[in-house]
């Protein structure tokens, strides 16, 4: 249930994307509160991070409440995040950069930086865009989801992304 569609490989990139979230967060944040944007229609890396508290938001979602989580059904590049200024210790967004329309992203990004504490901190992964090729052909042998792989509007190399985040 990590993802939606199918892939015999995604609970091992879950597995992945977590233990890299939680390996760049410092201790002295997880006493605050942690937002994953785009947590997926199963929330495993809020359900495998230690945060005093923990928010995800995603269109996708179908668990709408967990005693440790808190889960809005929400689609970031449409709505705002309901946080205010200067609340959220560090957002991550886990696979979900490329999922989001280009012309939405500085809407988007500007949002989170708005929420995020001065001192939060900023995780996101998403795939190079060399890896494309290789992505859509490991979901038609079903080791990834085709269904999530089909949804990706773009890919950005670092420059590109260092150059959105800088704005």
């Amino acid at each position: 249930p990590f993802t939606r569609g199918f892939g015999l490989l995604e609970g091992f990139l879950a597995k992945k994307r977590a233990q890299k979230a939680n390996n760049l967060t410092p201790d002295n944040l997880r006493t605050g509160i942690i937002l994953d944007v785009g947590c997926g229609s199963y929330p495993y890396f809020l359900l495998n991070t230690k945060f005093k508290d923990k928010y995800g938001v995603d269109p996708s979602l179908k668990i709408t409440s967990n005693q440790d989580i808190k889960l809005e059904k929400l689609d970031i590049s449409k709505i705002s995040l309901p946080f205010k200024e200067n609340t959220i210790d560090v957002v991550t967004m886990l696979a979900v950069f490329e999922h989001i329309d280009k012309d939405k992203l500085n809407l988007v990004l500007s949002n989170i930086y708005k929420i995020l504490k001065q001192n939060g901190i900023f995780i996101i992964t998403t795939p190079a865009p060399w890896a494309d090729k290789l992505l859509h052909n490991m979901a038609k042998i079903g080791l990834i989801s085709s269904e999530e792989i089909h949804e990706h509007k773009t890919h950005y190399q670092r420059f590109e992304i260092n150059d959105m985040l800088k704005k």
